[in-house]
């Protein structure tokens, strides 16, 4: 019988090399197979949680940075004042939802300078909110001069209209005025992205904002210069502890205004930043982000050491449920610094020497302890879950926090399948998938520190197997998880496919959570299915997700 070319056309079983026939919403990924685009709103939250650092295994960070510079400048056209609600919710959430601000503060910068007026506007009431310190104002700042500055020849001078200057006045006019000082004092001075000096000084010449009250009065002429020490420091008690600090000279003196008057350890001079006893009553009193940023240093000079009774207070502070959560720490952070810390060696600068340290046991213990309560507590779903991480060569590719390696988009799949299988107790198969499907390492009790040394199995990508190997094995799975990058292109069907195939021969109701693990603007999952749901893979908040996605 002569070959009929028509009965290779299927719509439910389509090799992923070429589209579903009749669905107009499919696009090629860049590994050549075909997946469905994510709507606008959809693929600005991707960005604002999982940013650009990085690229991934087939785009380069510059191309995809300009990509999704093009979908937040599209969808502030469409509707400013809906980004910069979107914004504000992703950097103010609780859990946070992204693991740094600089997404959220470049899309606030945008909306700035490429939005109407209404946009400019919520712009102006969100800025104080976003940027909450010096440095995100100095990032702000810096992210404007590109996007809305004039060229000088030498860079970019930024144009500061009056909602601008108001914006900017806002950030000294919010809260109490000594809270500003405190925020003044801790960082007077930062670097914009483009590496240039940001003053807080200039800031209020260019913003102009007009005092509330005679100790913001006092505040604006102290960081003007136009108010002496002696009056400031009668006045605003953050500025008093901070000219304290500097007068320091001797490490009891220091031990003193630290455990008496509570000063940060931004106040202290540097040289008594490397004294054992001062970080030692710093323990108590540093914020939780510093007091994990300088576990290294501490442990480094002698502060932490095994048994210590530095180390027992470090860890009480470590495993502060409380603390953890009104810090802000953000899972991913916590992770990063159990994996720095557990290296014992750093090189923040390619020129200067490596600083090496032998890491102390119970601070691991803890900082796992601390990715674990920066998830907040989410009560199992009772439901049955299979947990489907892409293992391909292209998920070895780094995911980064901030600027800082994380570890590779294999990695941090398993980091969230070990907190689902934590927080389902029992209820969690998990597997690894390339063009086959593998016995995933992945246990409630897998210890975070081993999957530094991980790696995915490699090859091709084959993202309908999570669904057939379920349907081959009837495992009735309640939900199917699937941590990827979205490069399909190996199988011969479609994965939207064979989850309806699954669907049809063993779990009628199941679901799928797709999670993206870059923000490529593609998805394996089916925007037209109401139990697909897409979701970045490094939002703080995806156990309470999938566990609400999945018992609805």
């Amino acid at each position: 019988m002569a070959r009929d070319p028509l009965a290779a056309v299927s719509t439910t079983a389509t090799p992923q090399s070429r589209p579903i026939s009749g669905r107009t919403d499919q696009v090629p990924n860049a590994a050549g197979g075909y997946v469905f685009a994510k709507d606008l709103w959809t693929r600005l939250e991707d960005f604002l949680i999982l940013g650009t650092t990085g690229g991934t295994y087939y785009v380069g960070e510059d191309r995809l940075t300009a990509e999704n510079a093009d979908v937040l400048f599209q969808a502030i056209g469409e509707d400013g004042p809906r980004v910069v609600a979107l914004l504000t919710g992703i950097a103010t959430a609780r859990p946070p939802r992204a693991p740094k601000q600089r997404p959220a503060l470049f899309a606030l910068a945008a909306c700035y300078a490429k939005g109407d007026a209404d946009t400019r506007q919520a712009a102006k009431s969100a800025l104080a909110r976003v940027a909450r310190t010096t440095d995100h104002l100095a990032q702000f700042f810096g992210y404007y001069k590109n996007l809305g500055g004039k060229a000088t020849g030498r860079g970019s001078a930024p144009v500061v209209g009056r909602s601008l200057r108001t914006a900017l006045g806002s950030w000294f006019l919010t809260g109490d005025a000594d809270d500003v000082a405190f925020k003044a004092c801790k960082a007077a001075q930062r670097r914009t992205p483009q590496g240039e000096a940001f003053s807080l000084r200039d800031v209020l010449r260019i913003a102009h904002p007009v005092p509330d009250d005679e100790r913001r009065r006092t505040l604006f002429g102290w960081i003007a210069g136009n108010v002496h020490d002696d009056v400031a420091r009668d006045v605003l008690p953050a500025v008093d502890r901070f000219l304290s600090a500097k007068a320091v000279t001797s490490v009891e003196q220091a031990v003193r205004v630290v455990s008496e008057a509570r000063v940060p350890w931004e106040f202290l001079p540097d040289a008594m930043l490397r004294e054992p006893a001062v970080w030692d009553a710093l323990v108590d009193t540093v914020g939780m982000t510093a007091l994990i940023r300088n576990l290294a240093r501490m442990t480094r000079i002698g502060t932490l050491t095994p048994m210590g009774e530095a180390t027992a207070r470090a860890v009480a502070r470590l495993s502060d449920a409380d603390a953890v959560r009104k810090a802000r720490i953000h899972p991913m952070d916590a992770w990063l610094a159990m994996r720095v810390y557990g290296s014992g060696r750093a090189q923040p600068n390619r020129k200067a020497d490596a600083q090496t340290w032998t890491p102390v046991p119970a601070i691991l213990d803890a900082l796992e302890e601390t990715y674990e309560l920066s998830f907040g507590a989410v009560a199992p779903s009772g439901r049955r879950l299979l947990v489907a991480v892409d293992s391909s060569g292209s998920m070895g590719q780094g995911v980064y926090s901030g600027g800082s390696l994380l570890g590779t988009a294999y990695q941090a799949g398993c980091a969230l399948a070990v907190m689902l299988a934590r927080i389902e107790r029992g209820n969690v198969h998990v597997i690894d998938v390339d063009t086959a499907v593998h016995a995933s390492r992945v246990t409630s009790r897998t210890n975070l520190r081993e999957l530094s040394s991980w790696t995915p199995s490699g090859g091709g990508t084959d993202l309908s197997l999570p669904f057939t190997w379920a349907a081959g094995e009837r495992f009735g799975a309640d939900g199917i998880v699937v941590f990827t990058d979205n490069e399909t292109w190996a199988g011969r069907s479609h994965p939207s496919q064979a989850l309806t195939a699954y669907r049809r021969s063993v779990s009628p109701d199941a679901r799928a959570v797709v999670v993206a693990m870059t923000a490529a603007g593609y998805t394996i999952g089916d925007p037209e299915d109401d139990g697909v749901l897409n979701v970045a893979g490094l939002d703080a908040s995806l156990p309470m997700v999938i566990n609400g996605f999945v018992r609805s």
